[in-house]
Order: structure tokens, then C-alpha cells, then sequence
């Protein structure tokens, strides 16, 4: 059965989800899939921060340990919603990973005004994505997942935070357990909203905490894309260091948050479905239907 049958998908998921007691809410004006079961993994700024999780069919936490997804929303580091990537934890849990995606906080005007001289708003939201990492490591076995296996990443804001959240040392809520760190396996990047002007904040620039030994990531943009410009930064020092992990492919003619809608979200799914069986997190093949109309992504 393709994936990519929107009513089929859905009442399947529905059944899905209700045999796992999972939260059938649906995102209004986005996304109408079923939301994940909801967990709460941290307080910040005196509000529960959510993290959804999609389960495999049939898993059983006390028999299997998956690897497990963790993906983060876009939209500025000042908005956007769970929405965004339920789609695609729905797809990859049923394909077998254990997939959650986590909401952050966002300052507003008032935080803001708090920030020191040269602090980015962007810290904030690079904290809470260390705790949701911890939260899902630590609670490995009661989710099923293996918590040297797990993968990140996310969509425009959500890809640097991803990115951040693992590279820095820095910026750790003095509440997360410690001997948790935040170290994964593999990136899975949205075009990943980098700013060379992050330069006035050292803590949130990807410039600078770049490694070469950088995981396998597998990173989606258009060619339309002004974003691009700080990836292609990124992108040529991972190169100068040596870095050989990255598997950059490119949708002609998109611009900035090409993949949220179809035929492009399929396409770039498949591509990173691909991308974690080359690399053993998956086994078999995609069951999602590539698009009648042909789209195709282009390998740098």
C-alpha cells in the first residue's frame, strides 16, 4: 500500500494510534495528522515544554530498543508548532523508528529586552533542545530506543537548533542531568537556517563549533533559497576541515521551506528514508510512492 494515499494514510494512523493511546488532536490549518503521545520534558520560563512521540507498530519498550528521532519545528526561533514534522515521525515510525518532535521556548519582547548585550534570542531555544535530547535519552527504556542510536535534526530554525544543541557544549539548563550528554549519530537537516551574522553571538553560530568529524547528515535545500547562503558557509568549512559525512541535495528552482508540502515533502522522505537505511538505521525499502509529476532532487 504507497504511503502517500492521503485518506488511506490517515485512517490507518487513526487506528494506529488509538490501539497505542496515542493524542488524536489535529493541527489546525496544517498538518491534520494525529499529534504523538504527549509527554512533558521540562519547565522553562514557568510553562511545561511538549515533546510528541510516534511509536513503531507493535513495539514493545521492553523487548525491542529502536533508534530513535528527534526533530525540531521552524519558524524563526519565535514561532511555529509541533505541526510541522508530525507528517514525517508518522512516516519514520511506521517504518520502525521510535520519532518524537519537541517544542522549545521562544522568547518574546519581554525575554528579549532580558538579554544581555550581543545574546541572541536563539539561546533560549538552544537550551530547551539539549533538555528535550536528555529527556529522550534518559527515558530510552521506557520508550524502546537505543540511546546511542539517536538521530536529530529539523526544519529551517529547527535545523540550527538541532545543530547547536549538539555541537556546543555550552548553553545547558542546570537542571538537565549532566552525565546525559546530547551527542547523535546522524543529522537529518531541513534547509537548516544558518547565519553567518550569528558571528556577534559565538554560543548560537555554527561557524563557530564546527568539527570535522561531523556525523552522516543528510541536508535538503532549494536553489531558490536566500537561507542558503549560511549553509554554503557552513558547508565549505566542514570541506576545508576535511569533513566527508555529508550528503547535500538540492530541489531545483524551491525556495525556503520547500519540503513542508507535497510533491516535495515525499521527495525529500524518501531521500532521507534512503539516507537511514545506507546507514543502517532502516531496513528495507521506502513505502512511500515517489510523485507522477516527477519531481527529483539533485546530489551535489
Amino acid at each position: 500500500m504507497a504511503f502517500d494515499s492521503a485518506p488511506v494514510m490517515k485512517n490507518v494512523l487513526s487506528i494506529l494510534f488509538v490501539f497505542l493511546g496515542l493524542n488524536t488532536a489535529h493541527a489546525v490549518g496544517k498538518y491534520e495528522g494525529e499529534a504523538g503521545k504527549p509527554f512533558f520534558y521540562k519547565i522553562s520560563a514557568g510553562i511545561e515544554r511538549k515533546i510528541e512521540i510516534f511509536f513503531p507498530p507493535n513495539h514493545d519498550p521492553a523487548k525491542t530498543k529502536v533508534p530513535g528521532v528527534i526533530l525540531f519545528h521552524g519558524g524563526g526561533w519565535s514561532g511555529g508548532d509541533l505541526s510541522q514534522f508530525r507528517y514525517a515521525c508518522a512516516y519514520l515510525s511506521s517504518r520502525g523508528l521510535v520519532c518524537a518532535t519537541a517544542e522549545y521556548q521562544m522568547l518574546g519582547k519581554a525575554g528579549m529586552a532580558k538579554l544581555g548585550k550581543g545574546e541572541s534570542k536563539k539561546r533560549a531555544c538552544v537550551t530547551d533542545a539539549k533538555s528535550a535530547i536528555r529527556w529522550f535519552k534518559k527515558n530510552a527504556d521506557e520508550l524502546g530506543i537505543d540511546p546511542a542510536r539517536v538521530i536529530t535534526g529539523g526544519g529551517s530554525a529547527g535545523g540550527h537548533i538541532s545543530a547547536l544543541a549538539t555541537m556546543n557544549p555550552g548553553l545547558n539548563d542546570p537542571a538537565d542531568p549532566r552525565d546525559i550528554d546530547t551527542k547523535v549519530v546522524a543529522y537529518l537537516w531541513f534547509n537548516p537556517a544558518f547565519d553567518v551574522k550569528d558571528n556577534s553571538d559565538p554560543e548560537i553560530d555554527i561557524l563557530t563549533h564546527l568539527k570535522a568529524d561531523l556525523p552522516p547528515a543528510i541536508v535538503f535545500f532549494g536553489d531558490k533559497d536566500t537561507w542558503k547562503v549560511g549553509w554554503d558557509a557552513a558547508h565549505a568549512k566542514w570541506k576545508t576541515l576535511g569533513t566527508k559525512t555529508i550528503d547535500l541535495r538540492i530541489a531545483p528552482g524551491q525556495g525556503h521551506s520547500f519540503f513542508n508540502k507535497d510533491p516535495w515533502r515525499t521527495v525529500t522522505l524518501i531521500a532521507a528514508d534512503d539516507f537511514l537505511v545506507k546507514h543502517g538505521f532502516l531496513t528495507g525499502k521506502t513505502t512511500l510512492t515517489a510523485p507522477a509529476s516527477g519531481e527529483k532532487l539533485v546530489l551535489e
